[in-house]
Formats: C-alpha cells, structure tokens, sequence
C-alpha cells in the first residue's frame, strides 16, 4: 500500500503537491465520496480535502436579509446560508470511513474545519493537518486552535488584505505552527484567471517565509499550471466525477481525466523551470555539430585566396565560428584544399 505523502515534504525542490478538493461534490452520498477518493488516487493526487461543519456551526437558521444569497452571478443565487451549508456538508459520522479510505487509496486526507469542535472531531481521527479556508482566514481563534495542535496548516487568503495575511500567520506562528503554507486565492466560484494574480505568490513567499500554493477556482488547468511555473509549491483544486452532477461546486471542478492532466502537467512545468542556465548543457552536447561553421565549399590549391564563394558558412559545427567570416576573407591557404573541409587557422597564411 503506497504511504501518503505528507504535508511537510513540499519546496521548490520537490514535486508540487496536488490537494483534490471534496467539498459538497459528494451531493449527500457517502459511496459518491468514496469514488471521488478512488478517481483522485487514480488521477496522481497527493491528497483530499474535505471540509468539516454542520449548517448551525456556520451560520443562523435565518432565511432573510444578509442570510440569503441574492447575487445573480452566483451559482447559490436564492439560497439561504443554512440550506446551502445543509445541503453541501459533509456528515461527520462519514469522516471516519473516508479517512480510513483515503488512506486505503495512498492519499492523505484532512479537511478544513470551521469551528473548534470541528477541529476537536477531527483530532479524534488523528487528522494529519488542517486547512483554513479563504472566508475564515480572519477568524483568527480558529486560526489559533488548528495551529496549537502542532499539525501542518494550510491557509487560503482569498479577499485578504496584507495585514490580515500578516495577522493570520502572526497567530499561527505564536501558536506553535512549525509548517505553514499559504494559498494564493481567488473567491469566486468560478474565478476568472484574469483575477487571478499569479505574480503574488513569490511576492508572498518573499514576505512570509513559507510555502506558497494556489487554491484555484478557475475553470481548467492553466492558472495553476502558471501557478507552479512562478513558484507555487501547493495547487488545491475542486474535483468531482462529472460536471453534469449536482454537486454544489461541480460547475468549477476538474473531472477525473482533467485532475490526472494537470497531476502530469504540474510535474513537467516543475522539471521545465529548472535553474538560470546558459550555453550548452550536457544533453545538447549532440547537437552542436548541427550548427553553422566556416567550410572550404570548393578545391583550392596552395596559395589561393578565401572568397564568399569557396568560404561559406554552413552545417555542421566543425569549422571555425561564423564570426571569423569576414577576417578570413582575403587571406591566402597554405596548401591545397578539398571542398567540405572544416576551416581551421592552420589553413591560411599568418599575416
């Protein structure tokens, strides 16, 4: 059974890590949830996410005002909080099942909690770490609580200002966090890539000292395939089985297929940044005698003079560099000459 690869084995030198984000994508089924583990293990994930609340530790069972959704562009438009969160959470007398799963698949699994007791469940799993999600990264109790139990914390900073960024990691550092990574994000579900923002993630690990990812919401692969390429260390990305399901955030989910292509993509982006290198590296060695050179391009006998018409600069890379092109013009060879001679300074007269 392949070990889980956990949470403390990211940087840069390392492969990026690939976190398939559950959510509500199991759409009230626990068999659903299980498939979604099999097809993110099958698919090269690292790890699942899950999210660990119930519609009260969320919000008030109000459906007025400020508690109902009324955005048009929202995939939850006409929504109450307390519906969607009941329609989306994960029960938690599932989480036991889908820990022990995740782990049967290779996969570590932990979650997002949303309120201390969540976080107290989950310690009974002996969950291996903990994610803050975007909207509660200026809750910072909860971010106290998730740091104190020593685990890896993850945190989102979608909508953060700097200085509640600041604040977030200031709390989980005094709380005994030894391995924090954060989460360049964008809250909107779907994001547009433009919105984005990539440059922010070297910016940020400048600032912070810490592993940098991307939590992205966007609709395919090339945002975090971007993401890696300035540096992202962690890509978290929503998964479900199909599109065409009704799960709540399935509409900006990758599919199995897509989930393994950008598993296979974020590998070769990683390998491709590579270091600051120039000239010939060793595997290119081969190829330099396809470059251009100075041959002799007719028979000359002793004496004659070098022309543009029987010095030319050709393939392969054997003669003299092109460079010396116009300095040889006009001097003499020091004996006969075939054609498809490499050009060499022994060939010509000193001056």
């Amino acid at each position: 059974m392949k070990t889980p690869r956990p949470l403390t084995d990211i940087g840069l030198e390392r492969p990026p890590y690939l976190i398939a984000e559950m959510s509500g994508n199991h759409d009230g089924s626990l068999d659903r949830a299980l498939q979604i583990i099999d097809a993110a293990a099958a698919s090269g994930a690292d790890a699942i996410k899950l999210q660990t609340y119930t519609a009260g530790t969320m919000t008030l069972p109000i459906s007025t005002g400020e508690f109902t959704i009324n955005d048009p562009t929202s995939l939850w438009d006409g929504e109450s909080l307390h519906e969607l969160y009941e329609r989306a959470h994960t029960p938690w007398d599932w989480h036991q099942t889908i820990f022990d799963h995740a782990r049967n698949r290779g996969l570590l699994c932990f979650s997002s909690p949303f309120d201390e007791s969540a976080i107290s469940l989950l310690e009974s799993l002996n969950a291996p770490a903990y994610k803050i999600a975007s909207f509660e990264c200026i809750d910072l109790p909860l971010v106290e609580a998730a740091a104190s139990t020593g685990k890896p914390l993850v945190i989102s900073t979608g909508m953060a200002t700097l200085s509640e960024i600041g604040d977030a990691v200031e709390t989980a550092r005094s709380a005994n966090c030894k391995a924090l990574t954060l989460l360049k994000c964008t809250s909107n579900y779907p994001a547009d890539p433009g919105d984005s923002h990539l440059r922010t993630i070297p910016h940020m690990r400048e600032l912070f000292g810490c592993e940098v990812g991307l939590s992205d919401h966007t609709l395919g692969i090339g945002a975090a395939l971007g993401a890696i390429a300035l540096g992202a260390t962690v890509i978290e990305k929503h998964t479900t089985l199909s599109r065409d399901d009704e799960g709540v955030d399935a509409e900006f989910s990758l599919e199995p297929a897509e989930l393994a292509q950008l598993a296979t993509e974020m590998e070769t982006v990683w390998r491709a940044r590579g270091h600051i290198n120039y000239g010939p590296i060793e595997s290119e060695l081969g190829a330099r005698l396809r470059r251009r050179s100075l041959y002799i391009a007719e028979d000359l006998e002793s004496g004659e003079q070098l022309t543009p018409k029987n010095l030319r600069r050709v393939r392969p890379g054997l003669g003299l560099p092109p460079r010396y092109f116009a300095q040889l013009l006009g001097r003499r060879v020091t004996r006969p000459v075939r054609k498809g001679t490499p050009m060499s300074w022994d060939l010509v007269m000193k001056d």
